[in-house]
Formats: structure tokens, sequence, C-alpha cells
């Protein structure tokens, strides 16, 4: 113990990587106590943590960090033993990449506790501008002449030029993860996921896909997976990692634990985007619930040390009170929520009851998000609803009077746009909105007919409305963005679905609709 306790004393020149004195007194303790023992160095030479490990290998601690910004090594090296074999380990080399050390040396250890052949490595930028790990020649202790703060110095500036080559300045940077065995299926929901994160103002720098028949139930991917997800994550310099698939409480605890990075998935993403683009009250509110309703379950996750769970000393007292409170607030919240989305509920029931009695037929547009739905409401109604090519652009609903040639008045809604396995929370929160649908005398689907996975989200509608029991409401497919599909192939469509083919931005082709539109309100 007072040998590991000296070690602290020590203080190295800041030209040198390790001295052959250090190496011989790490090599004479691992020798008389059997374990492998390690220093970690800061850029001053001097000794930051002491490490005894076992036989085989040890364990680094949490380290503080030194770098606040990104794209920068952690200002810390590791000296450490090997008994037996010298060579750098798999676990080494994982170290050096997830901590994103300065360098990583393992010294062989003799016979009588003599230093060997000491074996490094560091981080280097590869010709794809990410940072891999680079193997040095196998040196003498006693023969290293690397000058450390020259090598260090230069290695950053290296490491610096990455970042104008991928273009990305700010803000979060993402890697995506997707586990699943159907091919087609995969690559729908990862690029369904890049654009919600895209949606979202996240840079996404590269994707993951695991094929493997169900998600790992603690880790989604597996646990030696997700800590190759975290070294490709720290090799582009990520600073998110973004699940497609809904994360248990549990299993985001158990992720960021074995991670040291921000995790979110799927539905965080969506709430996030429905945050951002709520405009009215209603809206705000909805999404507010949402949110609260999908943290609730995670407030003891996010301190196991306050959990009830655990017990017995140590977490009774203000520790607890912390959490109860938080959990109070949270549900004396919701219940507010919950009454403000009561009375919004009650409103567009009156308004809905006030246009049955002025039998005013209505008519509400439909369909999977990015669709073209705002398009074709302003279009029809010559409005200025917000509509952009991004999931979720237009989140509060809208609803216009039209007018046809033949003096027949409707009222158009514009309702949020469907999504594959919406989350149940968001689902919950904006039933007060999707109660519309049920008043409307004819459901307008628009279908984007240049989308590659049309079929895919076509089902998605059929399974979404199938939920909400409008399985049989009366229904016209308008399939948009004619522009951007062969002629033949719109007109297959058209006569399989006895649809009207479109381009929203474009009001000369939209009389089809209206005389099919007129027509059935005749």
């Amino acid at each position: 113990m007072r040998a590991l306790e000296r070690l602290y004393r020590r203080k190295l020149p800041a030209e040198a990587v390790f001295t052959h004195e250090l190496a011989t007194e790490i090599c004479r303790i691992s020798w008389a106590s059997g374990i492998q023992t390690g220093v970690i160095l800061d850029r001053f030479g001097e000794v930051q943590y002491v490490i005894a490990g076992t036989a085989t290998g040890l364990t680094i601690p949490p380290l503080d960090r030194r770098r606040t910004h990104h794209g920068r090594l952690q200002g810390l090296r590791l000296i450490h033993t090997h008994l037996g074999d010298g060579n750098l380990s798999a676990e080494d080399l994982t170290d050096l990449s997830r901590l994103r050390l300065d360098m990583i040396w393992a010294v062989d250890v003799l016979d009588g506790g003599r230093p060997g052949f000491a074996y490094g490595a560091h981080l280097f930028p590869d010709e794809g501008m990410r940072l891999e790990w680079k193997l040095l020649d196998p040196v003498r202790t006693d023969r290293l002449n690397l000058e450390f703060d020259t090598f260090i110095s230069e290695l950053e500036a290296e490491i610096g030029r990455m970042r104008p080559a991928r273009n990305v300045e700010s803000g979060d940077r993402a890697i995506l993860v997707a586990v699943g065995n159907d091919p087609e299926e995969i690559e729908i929901c990862t690029e369904e996921l890049k654009d919600l994160a895209v949606s979202a103002g996240i840079a996404v720098l590269d994707t993951v896909i695991q094929r493997r028949p169900k998600p790992d139930p603690k880790y989604i991917v597996g646990k030696g997976k997700l800590n190759d997800i975290y070294i490709k994550a720290l090799a582009v310099d990520a600073n998110l990692i973004i699940f497609d698939h809904e994360l248990s409480p549990s299993q985001s605890r158990s992720i960021t634990e074995e991670i040291d990075m921000r995790v979110l998935d799927r539905t965080q993403v969506i709430l996030d985007i429905f945050a951002k683009r709520a405009r009215t009250m209603e809206g705000k509110i909805q999404v507010e619930l949402a949110q609260l309703k999908y943290n609730m379950p995670r407030l003891v996750g996010k301190n196991p040390a306050l959990s009830r769970l655990l017990g017995g000393i140590g977490i009774r007292g203000p520790g607890e009170s912390k959490l109860e409170i938080d959990r109070r607030r949270a549900k004396e919240r919701m219940r507010r929520l919950e009454k403000d989305a009561e009375r919004i509920s009650e409103k567009r029931a009156v308004t809905r009851r006030q246009r049955r009695e002025k039998r005013l037929p209505v008519i509400s547009i439909i369909g999977y998000t990015n669709t073209g739905k705002s398009t074709l409401l302003n279009t029809l109604t010559r409005s200025n609803v917000l509509a952009a090519d991004m999931p979720f652009a237009t989140l509060d609903p809208s609803s216009k009077r039209l007018r046809f040639p033949k003096d027949i008045e409707v009222i158009i809604t514009d309702t949020v746009g469907f999504i594959r396995d919406l989350p149940p929370d968001l689902k919950a929160a904006f039933m007060a909105t999707l109660e519309e649908l049920n008043d409307a005398d004819l459901l307008v689907e628009v279908i984007d007919i240049s989308d590659p996975f049309i079929d895919y989200r076509m089902q998605a509608v059929n399974v979404i409305l199938s939920g909400l029991g409008l399985e049989t409401k009366p229904r016209l497919r308008v399939f948009n963005k004619i522009d951007k599909a062969e002629k033949e192939y719109v007109e297959t469509m058209t006569r399989r679905y006895d649809g009207v083919a479109i381009s929203a931005l474009d009001r000369k082709t939209l009389k089809p609709l209206i005389e099919r539109l007129e027509r059935y309100f005749m």
C-alpha cells in the first residue's frame, strides 16, 4: 500500500512519456503483488490516479473531464504493467478509444520485477478523418526517447483539423442504431429515423444496424456491440446515440451506465420535434403532457441512489424527499394539463356540434407525415398554413372553409401527420385532435406517390386508422407529387385504389380532386 502511495509523489518532466525509473517501480510492485499496476499521468507529468488491478487486467476509475470542447483528447495517459505478455490487449485499445486517452502503454514485467519492452498506442485520424488507434513499435523503457509535449501538441493539431472536413460545426451530432431481422424493414426504419433526427436539428454522422431476431433485453444491441458503437461515436466525434426503439427506463439506465454519452430513443426525438413545432396553447399543452407521461417512470432511473427500491441506510431523508418532491410536482402538473386538455376537448365537441347543427360537411385531410397535407390545404383554400419538406412540419390542426363551384360549402381540416408505432403517450395526448376524425364525413388520405416505401406507409396508415376505429370511414386516396413519378405508375396506382392524382403545389392539377369531392357531397 505504501509503495502505491509513493507513486502519487512522482512528477515527470513535461517532455517524458514516462521514465525508466517509473517503469521499474511499477514493475516491482506488480512482481511483488502478482497484479497489474498502473498510473495515469496528466500533461504536466503529475500522477492523477494510481490503479491496482488483477493478474489479468485493471479497471480505470471514472475520470474527471479535462476537455469541455469536442474533438480533443482527454489530457491523460495510462502507463501500466502486463504480467506474462506485454502486448496491448483488446481491452487496452478499447479504453484508449472510449476514454480518448493521450496514449496508453503496457510494460512487460520480467523476472525479479525488471521492466521489459514497453508497448504503446495512441489515437490518430485515418484517411476518412476518423479516430483510430495506432500501434507503436515496442521499445525498451530505458531507450524511450519520444518527446511527449511536442508529440501531443502536433497530434492535437491534427485531430483539430478533422472538424472542417466533416462540416459539422456545432449542435448535436448523432449515430443512429437499429436492430432487426428484415433488411427492407430496417432500411425503412433507419431512413425515417434519419429524417426525424434531421427535422429535430441533429446532424447524423453514421448509422449502425445489427441484425438479430429481437433486441437485447438490457442493451438493445448487446454489450459488445454497444461498446463498438461507442468507439465509433468517439471516432466520428458524435455526442449522441439515438436508438430506433423505445427504451425502457432500465434499458436507458443500463446503456448510459455502460457508455459515457447521451442516449435518446425514437420517442424522445419525436417529442422534441413536437415541442419545437407546437405554436398554439392546445399544442403546447398536449406536448408537455406527453413529455411528462414519458418521463414519469424514468424519474427514479435518473439517480439510482434515490430509488426507494434499494431501501436501507443511506437513502432515507433528504435524498428520498427530493425524489418524492419531483414526482409529486410532475403528477400535479400532469393533473392540471389533463384538466386543460379536457376543457379543450369539450370546446372542440361544442364546435363539432355547431357544425352538425349547421349541416356543414367535414373533410379531414389525413396521411403519413410529410406527404403534403398542409400544402394541399393551402392550395385548396388559399391559406398560408406552415408547410415544409420535413416530418411534422405542421403540428397544430387547422380548419378552413371551402366552397365548391356548385355552391357547396364544407369545412376542411388538416390533422397531425401519422407515423408508424406512434408512441402511446403521444397518441393519448393528441386524442382530442384525433377526435376530429370521428365526425368527418370523408377522410382524404394524402399519399406521396414518389415515396419508395409507399406500400409500407399506406399500410401504417391503415393500422393507425384501425386502432382509432376509423377503418370503415369513407376515404378518398389522393396521390400527391405526381411531378416526381412516372406517368404510367401514377395511372396504375390511381386505378388500383380508385384515387386521384395531383401535385399539391400546382392548383391546375386539383380539378379532378375538386370534382370528386363535389360529387361526393351533392
